[in-house]
């Protein structure tokens, strides 16, 4: 298993915050490893919303379908992602600070089948993806 977790602090709203991140499709906004993201399906971004993402990760590419599969407006979500090398838990909790929003991203990252045998490796270069898209949030929150 692989976690990374961490926190980024904005002067924007929590609602605000929250209805961007939750929207999993704006994901390719502040990862730079997501090559792309959509939403499967219509309706209000809530429990049951799925999301492919297209991920680069040691130079290669993947698809992942993620799902909300918990979902407390403004306060957390939760996601769930899946493909045959994988299971990607990511949870996002939102706490109103000074005027804006903290956002605690964490992730853990399940490694299957013969992947596993490489995990150390993989989670170290986790942990630098993570760096990467927890920056680019930053930006894209704007602070």
């Amino acid at each position: 298993m692989a976690r990374y977790a961490a926190t980024v602090q904005t002067s924007k709203p929590i609602q605000e915050t929250f209805d961007y991140l939750s929207d999993f499709s704006t994901t390719q906004e502040w990862d730079p490893g997501t090559t792309a993201a959509e939403r499967l399906g219509e309706g209000p971004v809530g429990q049951g919303a799925r999301f492919k993402l297209r991920a680069v990760f040691m130079g290669r590419e993947s698809e992942l379908v993620y799902e909300i599969t918990e979902f407390e407006a403004p306060r957390r979500v939760v996601l769930r992602g899946e493909n045959r090398a994988v299971v990607s838990t990511d949870e996002m909790t939102f706490d109103p600070v000074d005027g804006g929003t903290r956002v605690t991203y964490d992730a853990d990252l399940r490694f299957k089948g013969l992947v596993r045998l490489a995990e150390p490796l993989l989670a170290r270069e986790f942990r630098r993806v993570g760096d990467r898209a927890l920056l680019g949030m930053q930006n894209a929150l704007g602070d």
